[in-house]
């Protein structure tokens, strides 16, 4: 039982500090990972803060350049209400168009008649006689009375170098009557919104956009394909989602790009105009990510050092435990024979007489001394006598097969043997089959007759003998008894 024990002893400190240290290095990572997943989300919220506040950037100032606009067409509209007979052409036109004057990125501001024919322009005096009754500015106010300001599609117009975008302004002019009498209209070049977004620093891979309710795109900045002013975007889920939800953040898969994407956006106040911040996922976690690598670096360095650590703990206790265990061996050891020692012998002989006196069974001990050593000693040599005691110890040992037995150095050439729950005739057989078979030994040679053993028996209960001191005296009378009844033999104390 204290055999099986003592190996078991190391098991528990190492496992716990397997244990301990496997939960510390969790524990290091789940902190750590919820650090990150927390750092995730903040640099989340703050993208969509920054992106938020550059979209009500962008909407407030254009909101006040389109009021500009608003202004000029009202201004155009309620000095052509006012029939000024007499007024020259020139005060007339100041009239007209003062007010236009103050918009930015300012195109041509225009008065159509009901049949869409240019009849009042801020470029000139005298009118080119131009029609617009094909433009959608047009139609929608001579089909809707109820419109209000309207915001075109972009078009191009020829300019002396290139080609040039442009949306236009328009509201419906109406007769004394209500009945629909012309288009006041005002346009804008789109330069006025690449200048903004360019004023806006979003990072590159990042996108600004500018679009109408019904899917249109007015601007981007940069642009991501060629061609993208004035196409249609309307069948795409994100800006069906946007429509929907009219201001906020998602992240989705850009249909342009193919990539991840944080996309925040608003209305442009009540107009039907949406603006929209397109951040790449990349941009927006790139900081967040190195630093993420780093912590993950240095807590996997971290975590991979303490495990070292344990292992070399580990190792160091189990080199710790077999030199405890070798010097306790050595320590319960008789170091000639490889038998217990002395103090062993004492201790366990102590331990079964407690034992055999609580469970009434039966306790022999056998005292045995080698015969006419000290004249085989003399002999031989002490390299001759240590060799025979280590002969003896080995067949007392082959005779001694159960656990719980102990076979002891008793001290020179006396050995004992503890024999638990044994009786004084199975003790009795052991004790004869280890005489007999010291006596069947090869003879050393040189010696006159082989070496033998004399056996000294006895045998205890709880109340036979009465303590185990009487135990020992007996067992030492018996072999005082084998060696002077001509030795080589075994006596029993309960015989004598």
């Amino acid at each position: 039982m204290s055999h099986r024990r003592a190996h078991k002893l190391p098991a528990r400190p190492e496992l716990l500090l397997i244990l301990g240290s496997g939960l510390t290095v969790t524990l290091i990572m789940i902190i750590v990972a919820v650090l990150l997943i927390r750092e995730h989300a903040s640099t989340l919220q703050t993208a969509q803060r920054s992106t938020s506040n550059i979209t009500q950037l962008i909407n407030a100032d254009v909101l006040r350049n389109i009021e500009l606009y608003e202004l000029a067409l009202q201004g155009l509209i309620s000095a052509a209400s006012n029939d000024l007979p007499g007024v020259p052409l020139d005060v007339r036109h100041k009239l007209q168009f003062d007010q236009s004057t103050a918009a930015p990125y300012k195109g041509e501001v225009l008065l159509l008649d009901a049949t869409g024919q240019v009849i009042a322009d801020s470029s000139t005096l005298r009118p080119t006689a131009r029609n617009f009754a094909n433009r959608d500015y047009f139609q929608v106010h001579q089909n809707n009375p109820e419109i209000g300001l309207f915001i075109s599609r972009p078009f191009k117009i020829h300019c002396d170098c290139d080609q040039e975008w442009r949306i236009a302004f328009s509201r419906r002019v109406n007769g004394p009557n209500g009945e629909f009498s012309g288009v006041a209209v005002a346009t804008m070049r789109l330069a006025y919104f690449d200048q903004l977004f360019n004023s806006l620093t979003i990072g590159s891979g990042n996108t600004i956009n500018l679009l109408n309710n019904q899917g249109i795109l007015l601007a981007q900045q940069p642009l991501l394909e060629r061609n993208m002013i004035d196409k249609d975007l309307s069948s795409r889920p994100n800006f069906k989602r946007m429509l929907q939800e009219g201001s906020g953040s998602f992240r989705a898969i850009s249909a342009s790009s193919g990539t991840l994407r944080l996309f925040t956006f608003t209305s442009v106040g009540h107009l039907p105009l949406i603006v929209v911040v397109a951040l790449a996922n990349d941009d927006v976690f790139a900081a967040w990510r190195r630093a993420a690598w780093l912590t993950a670096g240095a807590t996997g360095v971290l975590c991979i050092g303490l495990l070292w650590l344990t292992w070399m703990l580990r190792l160091e206790l189990r080199r710790r435990y077999r030199a405890e265990k070798v010097l306790s061996e050595l320590a319960a050891t008789d170091a000639l024979t490889g038998l217990a020692n002395r103090r062993i012998l004492d201790q366990r002989l102590r331990l079964e007489w407690d034992r055999a006196q609580r469970s009434s069974e039966p306790l022999a001990l056998l005292m045995i001394d080698v015969d006419h050593f000290k004249a085989f000693n003399d002999r031989h040599g002490h390299q001759g006598g240590d060799d025979a005691l280590r002969n003896v110890a080995q067949v007392i040992a082959s005779n001694i097969r159960r656990p719980a037995d102990l076979a002891a150095r008793y001290g020179g050439e006396e050995f004992a043997v503890i024999l638990p729950h044994t009786d004084a005739k199975g003790a009795r057989v052991i004790a004869e089959q280890i005489r007999s078979s010291v006596e069947k030994l090869p003879p050393v040679a040189g010696s006159v007759g082989p070496i033998t053993v004399s056996v000294g028996l006895s045998t205890g209960d709880r109340k036979n003998p009465s303590s185990l001191e009487q135990l020992l005296l007996s067992a030492d009378q018996a072999l005082y008894a084998a060696k002077h009844g001509g030795r080589n033999r075994t006596v029993d104390a309960d015989l004598l």
